[in-house]
């Protein structure tokens, strides 16, 4: 995933201005903001073990990292009622012992650290199974190139959202939602537009097909279109978390369906 939080920034003046001809370069003046507490939490359907990382953002200014949060209260509580502690394993990365959600049932994750408390809540939805892969090529102004295409069959009269994970000799390159809203109850075969032109016989291409909650589908919709997946990017703003007390990032409950295709 791609791990971006954005920040506002304030600029007080404007980079060049000309006038009569002449250049005057003006400083920019960029605001730090506070830190605020980034959470992602994820339960999915397999027996292991789940996940919840927690750091704070940073500011313009200083380098791309995990600012780990450390020594807080991780529990996970089901709708039923059982309760599960994670333990933190390395800064800021708390782990559960193994177990796996169920459909249907919410999760409320409670997190306590610095004095502040943070709560959330997903619903694991029902599952859908990868079918199968296949391989596409695409002709695009002279240019041919090769995607994967992912087919499903969409439940008929239920609301699905999808979460699509594309990881290429291991490593993730592609995390995209959509929605059922113009394919309820069909056959599926979505296009995944990342160019695998460059790949050799014998590479392996893995798609996670997630099925995600209402909350957490506005969440990484926000997120692509701050990053210009889909078209232009618009102006930056923080996704809309599902976690209370002004945090960011997301908790997320979902299913897996996981399938390999290996180039040929």
């Amino acid at each position: 995933m791609k791990n971006c939080i954005f920040t506002i920034i304030s600029i007080s003046a404007l980079l060049l201005i000309t006038l009569s001809g002449c250049e005057k370069v003006i400083d920019l003046e960029l605001k730090d903001s506070e830190p605020v507490i980034v959470i992602y939490g994820d339960i999915n359907d397999q027996l292991e073990n789940q996940y919840v990382r927690i750091s704070k953002s940073y500011n313009f200014t200083e380098p791309n990292k995990f600012n780990a949060v450390t020594g807080a209260r991780v529990i996970i509580t089901s709708q039923a009622g059982s309760v599960i502690n994670y333990s933190e394993i390395t800064p800021g990365v708390y782990q559960s012992p193994k177990f796996r959600g169920i459909t249907g049932v919410k999760y409320t994750l409670d997190i306590t650290v610095e004095g502040q408390k943070f709560t959330a809540t997903s619903t694991m939805p029902e599952k859908v199974f990868l079918d199968s892969l296949n391989f596409r090529e695409v002709s695009f102004f002279g240019k041919n190139s090769t995607h994967l295409v992912a087919n499903f069959h969409d439940p008929l009269g239920i609301q699905n959202q999808y979460r699509y994970l594309l990881s290429v000799k291991n490593k993730a390159v592609e995390d995209l939602v959509t929605e059922d809203r113009f394919n309820d109850g069909n056959k599926v075969a979505n296009t995944i537009y990342h160019d695998l032109n460059d790949l050799e016989p014998g590479d392996d291409i893995e798609l996670d097909l997630q099925c995600i909650d209402r909350n957490v589908y506005k969440y990484y919709y926000a997120f692509g279109q701050n990053s210009g997946e889909g078209g232009p990017p618009i102006a930056p703003a923080n996704p809309p978390s599902n976690i209370s007390n002004g945090a960011l990032g997301i908790f997320s409950v979902h299913t897996s369906s996981k399938k390999v295709a290996k180039v040929k």
